[in-house]
Order: structure tokens, then sequence, then C-alpha cells
């Protein structure tokens, strides 16, 4: 299921606007764009074209304002010029693609499942080395910089997110992010331009059915190469990794990183569906024309597909790679389901981890940003048919929801 398409007298409005539009989505120009803003002509592998060419004709056809469009504009210019830093970087810096990266810690599950709190409370510990937000803007180091040395572009991201904190506080209330945030993986995988990007270019035509097809291993070795770069800057001892999108692609993530282990975070699907509706449309406001009684629908296939073969993937590895948290259990007692994460994968807990997490914990209780409320029915949902579609999931790990009640 996707966002339907236009009715005949819509799709011709649409296409006279992208016509009088001044904004293009020309790949070939965009690809000359980035190469004289950067200075730079190699973006590395080309498997990259494919899923940018559908990237712009999605953000072409799809019902972005002029402002949308405009912004859409300089996030493809920006990854393109990512991507060419990137590359210049390995070529100054061959040793960055022997780096020796050990087994990765990695959070997944249904998104607002409480992956995020989860992520940001084990990232206390000093032995995990969290994806910081401001890494995934900047993966590429300085020119002529030594691995550690004081990175200036990390001030240009914390003042940029305080100002973004002060202009949209509502928004802070659904996902809170800083410079120094624990964030998703799938700000790495857009450099690519393949993945799941801001979550609502997955929910758009042509790239929803594009994306559903893909395989997506050669992204996560292209991820995992960006992990090398991060790690050669500034080293740790565990990679410490969360997207609810590594359902997607539960094996390529084991093949690309052998040994990982992985925490699957589990909530009441419907109030996970609600939630990520808001979510999705709070990133769209204001340039993206869905109403959300069209919206909430796609947003829950789309999820709710990405957990149905994320748990064939997994039915298919080894089980002792996954261990599963509840929601409201890790609500209630966040120290006895760290403790128990770390146990079942023979992970130190020292003196000095528990300490600093209690420490986080006390500092930032639920709903620190504010409350972020919302309902299936406001999305077009009927609870009773959500139920449905996730009754198997919800029976096999034992979830009960009170919202058909």
């Amino acid at each position: 299921m996707f966002l339907a398409a236009p009715r005949a007298t819509e799709a011709v409005e649409r296409r006279a606007g992208a016509e009088m539009s001044k904004v293009s989505f020309d790949v070939e120009e965009f690809l000359a764009t980035a190469r004289a803003a950067a200075g730079l002509q190699d973006f590395g592998a080309e498997d990259f074209l494919e899923p940018l060419e559908v990237l712009c004709q999605t953000y072409e056809n799809a019902p972005f304002d002029e402002q949308g469009r405009e912004r859409n504009r300089r996030r493809v210019l920006d990854l393109l010029g990512r991507r060419l830093r990137v590359q210049a970087a390995l070529c100054l810096h061959p040793e960055i693609a022997d780096r020796e990266l050990g087994p990765p810690l990695v959070l997944t599950g249904m998104p607002r499942s409480g992956t995020s709190a989860l992520f940001n409370l084990l990232a206390a510990d000093p032995a995990a080395r969290a994806l910081l937000l401001w890494e995934t803007l900047f993966p590429e180091p300085l020119d002529a910089s030594e691995p550690g040395a004081p990175d200036p572009r990390h001030e240009a991201v914390r003042a940029h997110f305080e100002a973004d904190h002060e202009k949209n506080p509502e928004f802070a209330k659904i996902h809170y992010s800083s410079a120094d945030t624990p964030e998703e993986c799938v700000l790495l995988h857009a450099l690519t331009f393949n993945g799941v990007h801001h979550g609502v270019e997955v929910m758009l035509e042509p790239y929803a059915s594009w994306y559903r097809r893909q395989d997506l291993l050669p992204m996560y070795r292209y991820y995992r190469m960006l992990l090398q770069m991060l790690d050669w800057q500034r080293p740790g001892e565990r990679w410490l990794l969360k997207a609810p999108a590594h359902m997607w692609a539960i094996e390529a993530l084991l093949d690309v990183f052998p040994g990982t282990n992985v925490v699957w975070s589990h909530r009441d699907p419907l109030l996970c569906t609600a939630s990520i509706c808001s979510m999705t449309h709070a990133i769209g406001q204001g340039s993206l024309a869905t109403p959300k009684q069209e919206l909430g629908p796609v947003v829950m296939d789309f999820y709710a597909t990405s957990l149905e073969r994320g748990l064939e993937a997994r039915d298919r590895c080894d089980a002792a790679r996954f261990v599963d948290v509840m929601h409201d259990e890790f609500v209630e007692k966040p120290e006895a389901v760290v403790a128990h994460i770390y146990e079942y994968f023979g992970l130190g807990l020292g003196e000095e981890a528990f300490e600093s997490m209690e420490a986080h914990t006390r500092a930032n209780p639920k709903g620190k940003h504010g409350a972020h409320n919302y309902s299936l029915e406001e999305w077009g949902l009927d609870p009773l048919e959500v139920r449905e579609r996730f009754e198997p999931y919800m029976e096999r790990f034992g979830i009960e929801t009170s919202a058909c009640d």
C-alpha cells in the first residue's frame, strides 16, 4: 500500500505546478552542480545512481510545495557533496578501508517502541561508541585533520539544533535531537540514496515500490565503510547503533557485521502506529500536502511490512544473536532491562557504567520534553483493523492492547 496516485485533474495540476516550479530535479544537473561546488569529481561506486534517479522522480512528482521542493533539492545536493568528500577522504586515507570493527550492539523494532530511550541509556556506558547525530551530517574528516582532532563543524550543528528547538518545540516532544544525541543509522544510509531517508520518501511513489524490491546488502557495505571512517577519527570500544529500518535488512546487517548482537524492542503496535503517523506527518508538515486520513493507512502498512519481513529474516538467523525487550518493562525498570541485555550477550556492566546509566535516568525522566498525544482514528485507521494486521506479532510476543476497548 502506498499513497494513492492523484486523480487525473490533480495529476494535470501537479504536472503544471512542477513545470512552473523553479526547482529542478534533473540528475545530471545535480551531479554537475555538486562536483562544481565541492571541487571534486569522484562519487565512488556508481550503484547510487539508480536510487538517486528514483528519488528525484519521487521528489518531482510528489505534492511538495515550492518551499518543500527547494528543501528537497538542497538535501540531494548536500548528500552528493558528502559522497564526494567521503570518497576524497578514502583516497587520502586508504587505511580506513582496512580498519577492523568489532561486533556492534544494534537496536531495532517498531518505531516509537522505546528504542530511542533505550539507545540513549545504553549510550551512557563509557564502553559504548554510539553514532552521534552531528557525525551523520559530517562523516568525513576535515582536510588534513588527524584522528581525534577537534572538529569545528560540531559546534555549528549544536547551535543549529538549539535554534531549531526554539523554532519548533512541538517536534522535540515527538523526537528530541541535539548534536550529541545518539542518532539512527538511516542518516548514514541516505548517502547511498537508498533506505528510508526521512520516513516520508518511502511512502511516496515511485520510491515506495522501488525500495521494497531492493537488495540492501550494497547499502550496508557502504554504511560499514562510513562507520570505519568515523571509528578511524574517534574510536570506541563497542559500536552502539539503532534504527527500526534495520528490520528491512536483518540478514544484510549480520552479513556485513558478523557477530552482531541485536536488541529487539516490543510495544503495543497500535500505540506505535498512531505515534509514527504523527511523526511522519510532522516531518512533512508545511510542505507535503497529504491529508492525515490518506497518510495513516500507508504508514501502518509500511511499518507492518517491515516488522513482518524482519521477523521472517530473524527466524532464518542464529537465535542467540537476538534478545527481546518489552517497552513497558523498560519504562518501569530500565536498569533491570539493561542488566538483562548485558548478561544475555556476555557484556561487562561495570560499576562506572551502571552509575552513569543511573545518572542518565535521573536526568531524563519520561516526558522531559513534553507530552506527545495521538490516536489512530485521527489518521483514518480503525483500531480493530490495525489489531488484525498485527495479531500474529502480538500473539508471538504476548503483547496486549487496550486501544480496542
